[in-house]
């Protein structure tokens, strides 16, 4: 079964650190504003700005970090961006340890961690083209993707019993562990990585900062997926607070069936990444693509129409479980085509890119709609998100274009 193929010793480890942080970012979840709420007793506006500041800022601080990460070996960025999140996310306990927690502190932390995730997962995305021959990048994608889903139902829901045991900071200190374990898996994987073709940058080029996005606008597969992929993810994520408060608030779902309803839809995610491979050897890439861009926008305009009791429950999981077994399959034939069409010397630029533009306009829709839903109300918001996602298979690619940068990948190869 291709699914099942090894990859080698080398993948094994590198998979092992990414798991090993993915559990701990899953545990994690939500950590900041429980904290922001329950322990500096910060109001509604600040808990927002909190989530939307530290990405937009986040974002803005790691423009520059993706050519610094192109033209250096790959790993021990990963290492170091491992490290950052470590030493950020452990300056909470410890402040909170004396006394001496802020929300300004929190704020800090959160843009240094978005900052570094960004150039984490533009070094690893081309550290793993040149690891992984092309034909295993799909299944490589895929046991990531399938690693992502499995974090996100199991984490919070023991996060949440951790915190309500061990105190509000508990998830803070695991996450940060989970760094730091992390970094010791990349270090292990050993083997040696070629120098790439510039390692010296006396200073940064206006046209370094933009090439990925030039590369990804001019490119005519690329485009399209990068716009379709900013406004799907944003219009999802920025509906996710409105979500919260109107279960929560307006419909009395308890705790435990907020989590339940977005733990269980996980398991789609999980068998979603595990068809992808097989749907792309039967159908091919653009095809898949297609048809699971087309399918995922279909689902959340189901949301607005939520209701108490277990009716509304079971519709959310229904159109939960829709949403991320579409986002399974889609999200790693995605990652795989985005470094199909990526030459090996930009391919850091290109992720890079792609990252800060998807966390700005996360940031930027997120307060839209939080500024709708005040106008309106959460429903009314949640619905016009799920009217606008309708009309996203539009962005999609229409047509197939064979990857341009087959002939230079077998230089880059480790």
């Amino acid at each position: 079964m291709a699914g099942g193929r090894a990859l080698g010793r080398r993948f094994g480890w590198l998979w092992a650190a990414y798991a090993v942080s993915s559990y701990g970012t899953g545990f994690g979840f939500g950590a900041f504003p429980l904290i922001a709420v329950l322990v500096l007793e910060s109001g509604p506006t600040q808990v927002a700005a909190l989530a939307a500041a530290g990405r937009a800022v986040g974002a803005v601080v790691a423009v520059p970090l993706g050519p610094w990460v192109e033209f250096r070996r790959k790993r021990p960025v990963m290492v170091a961006m491992d490290l950052i999140r470590f030493a950020a996310l452990m300056s909470v306990p410890a402040a909170f340890a004396l006394g001496r927690l802020t929300f300004s502190q929190l704020l800090v932390v959160s843009v240094v961690v978005a900052a570094a995730d960004i150039a984490f997962k533009s070094a690893s995305g081309a550290y793993l083209k040149a690891l992984v021959p092309r034909e295993d990048l799909l299944i490589a994608n895929g046991r990531f993707e399938s690693t992502t889903w499995t974090a996100t139902a199991v984490g919070p829901p023991l996060g949440g019993a951790a915190i309500a045991v061990f105190g509000p900071v508990t998830t803070v200190v695991a996450d940060a562990v989970s760094y730091l374990l992390s970094a010791l898996g990349i270090r292990a994987i050993g083997g040696r990585e070629p120098l790439p073709s510039r390692t010296v940058t006396p200073r940064l080029r206006a046209r370094d900062l933009l090439e990925g996005w030039r590369h990804i606008l001019a490119h005519p597969t690329l485009r399209p997926l990068f716009l379709n992929s900013i406004v799907v993810n944003g219009l999802i994520m920025a509906s996710g607070p409105l979500l919260a408060v109107l279960l929560l608030d307006r419909l009395g779902f308890a705790p435990w069936q907020y989590g339940l309803v977005f733990a269980a839809p996980c398991v789609g995610g999980l068998v979603g990444s595990r068809l992808a491979h097989r749907l792309v050897a039967r159908f091919g890439q653009h095809k898949v693509l297609l048809t699971a861009g087309t399918l995922r926008a279909c689902w959340p305009l189901g949301l607005a129409f939520v209701q108490p009791g277990v009716p509304g429950i079971v519709l959310v999981i229904a159109v939960q479980l829709g949403l991320v077994t579409c986002c399974g399959v889609f999200n790693p034939v995605l990652a795989t085509c985005r470094l199909d069409h990526t030459d090996p010397d930009r391919v850091a630029r290109t992720l890079s890119a792609w990252s800060v533009s998807s966390s700005a306009a996360i940031a930027a829709l997120t307060a839209v709609w939080g500024l709708l839903a005040a106008i309106t109300s959460a429903r009314t918001a949640i619905a016009v998100a799920g009217v606008l996602l309708l009309t996203t298979p539009l962005l999609l690619p229409r047509r197939e274009n064979a990857p341009r940068n087959t002939g230079k990948r077998a230089a880059s190869r480790t």
